[in-house]
């Protein structure tokens, strides 16, 4: 991990003190960070240089939270979770039962302001994310059995492994443990790396919706790695992540 990405991870880290303070639990605080989180690196794929279509709806987006505060923010942001909790497909699932768990609407302003707002999150080489989550995991492993026996495989070794097995754009990758998915983005990356000039349309179809499937038994790991699917440009119906939490 960088030191860049340390410290930012170190951030996120002192806001879930202060959350857990008011009785908000590690992995409730990790939910919540990753729905904003979304909500913002959805909005920069809208701009330079990515200039991507909106994955979310404009008057539900990050926009919208940054320009309200006090009961205004808390109210849209309830409505921004109940209404993408409706969509259909990936989104919708993202956002399945998704509940505000946030409070307080000053802290929630914090969050969004201090905390996420100042960085360029899809211009980081590492998935911040990710190290936010399986850091808060970590710590949430002492309050709660959920958490625990939950491991997360290195990147670099991630790397090597997706080296090794060379995938194609007409393979389908699978993995049944999938976590927040890991070796599902190498592999699609991969393949954007090494053929992306010579896709042809349906190739190009296959890597966006059919390419990737996994299986994941924690609800909170699998709606992150749906998360990272969705916006690296995966979008397929029905969801290719399936979850068994009971």
């Amino acid at each position: 991990m960088s030191n860049d990405t340390q410290q930012i991870v170190n951030k996120a880290w002192n806001f879930a003190h202060v959350l857990r303070d008011d009785g908000l639990s590690y992995m409730a605080y990790t939910e919540q960070i990753t729905f904003l989180l979304f909500l913002k690196m959805a909005d920069e794929m809208t701009r330079p240089p990515h200039n991507r279509p909106a994955i979310v709806p404009r008057d539900l987006g990050w926009e919208s939270l940054l320009a309200r505060e006090g009961v205004e923010l808390e109210a849209q942001y309830r409505h921004v979770l109940d209404e993408l909790g409706k969509k259909k497909g990936m989104l919708g699932e993202i956002f399945r039962k998704a509940r505000p768990d946030i409070q307080n609407p000053a802290t929630l302003r914090r969050l969004i302001v201090d905390l996420i707002e100042p960085e360029r999150w899809t211009s980081m080489d590492a998935d911040v994310k990710g190290d936010i989550y399986e850091g808060l995991l970590a710590k949430s492993a002492d309050e709660s059995p959920k958490g625990a026996g939950q491991y997360f495989t290195a990147r670099p070794l991630i790397r090597g492994i997706v080296d090794v097995m060379q995938p194609t754009p007409d393979d389908t990758v699978c993995d049944h443990a999938c976590g927040t998915g890991g070796f599902l983005l190498g592999a699609h990356q991969y393949v954007v790396e090494h053929f992306g000039r010579e896709l042809d349309p349906d190739q190009k179809k296959h890597l966006r919706t059919k390419f990737v499937r996994g299986w994941e038994l924690v609800a909170n790991t699998a709606r992150l790695c749906v998360m990272n699917l969705y916006l690296h440009g995966i979008n397929a119906d029905p969801c290719p992540i399936t979850c068994d939490d009971s």
